[in-house]
């Protein structure tokens, strides 16, 4: 899987973030969001929305989402 800075083109408030659904829990402290993009799909912390965040490649992101199905 190749990972890369996300692009400084697409700003985290461009983008739709969605809420996994493993993400509720009921402390609230598992909280992963995702959005895509026509270049890659973004991944951030969803409790600290401005902090960091990273990008992987589509068909990177669909092998690794198949990946974890798995286990």
């Amino acid at each position: 899987m190749s990972v890369k800075p996300s692009p400084s083109t697409v700003r985290a408030h461009e983008l739709t973030w969605v809420k996994s659904s493993y993400s509720d829990s009921s402390d609230g402290n598992d909280c992963v969001e995702v959005a895509t993009a026509s270049s890659a799909v973004h991944v951030r912390d969803s409790k600290k929305a401005a902090g960091p965040r990273f990008a992987v490649a589509g068909p990177a992101w669909t092998r690794f989402v198949a990946y974890a199905a798995r286990g």
